[in-house]
C-alpha cells in the first residue's frame, strides 16, 4: 500500500456515536498501555464500513447514497447493530467526508468480505482495544494485510 494513502487512513478522524455524544478518534496515536483509559466504545469489537467511492473512484452522490443504503440493509438483515458514523480530514481546509457504518460485533473476516463486495481499499476493525486498517483490495496490497494503529481521542 502506498505510504501516503496509509498515512491518510491512519490520520482520518472518525466521529463515532456513543451514549454520551459523538466520540472523535483517529488511529495515529501513541501506544495505549492501559486500555481502561480509553472510552468504552474503543475497547469493544467493531468495524467501520462504507460503500462510498469504490477503489477511490469518485461517484455521484446519488449513486454513493444508494450503495451505502444497500450495505446498511444487508448489515441489518445479518442481525448487526449498525449506527451512522463519518470519517473526515482534520485539516480545516479539507473537504473530504465519507459517511460510514459503525457495525458492532462483526467478525473481521466477514467485514473483509463486505469490503471486497463493495470494492473498498480497506476496512477499519477494532479488536482488543486496537484499531486495524485491513486491506480488502488485492490490487492495493496482500488481501487481509493488517496495519495496527493506536487510538488517539480527539477533542
Amino acid at each position: 500500500m502506498d505510504a501516503n494513502l496509509l498515512r491518510q487512513y491512519l490520520a482520518t478522524v472518525y466521529e463515532l456515536p456513543t451514549v454520551n455524544g459523538p466520540l472523535r478518534a483517529s488511529m495515529d496515536g501513541d501506544i495505549v498501555t492501559d486500555p481502561s483509559t480509553l472510552p468504552e466504545l474503543l475497547t469493544k469489537p467493531f468495524v467501520v464500513l462504507t460503500a462510498f467511492n469504490p477503489r477511490s473512484m469518485l461517484l455521484p452522490r446519488k449513486v454513493n447514497d444508494a450503495r451505502h443504503n444497500v450495505m446498511r440493509d444487508l448489515l441489518i438483515l445479518g442481525c448487526y447493530r449498525v449506527e451512522m458514523c463519518v470519517g473526515y480530514e482534520e485539516d480545516p481546509e479539507g473537504t473530504w467526508r465519507e459517511p460510514s457504518w459503525l457495525v458492532h460485533g462483526m467478525e473481521r473476516d466477514e467485514a473483509v468480505a463486505f469490503g471486497r463486495v463493495f470494492r473498498q481499499n480497506v476496512i477499519i476493525a477494532c479488536r482488543n482495544a486496537r484499531p486495524e486498517v485491513v486491506v480488502t483490495d488485492p490490487t492495493c496490497d496482500e488481501l487481509s494485510k493488517t496495519i495496527v494503529g493506536n487510538w488517539r481521542v480527539r477533542t
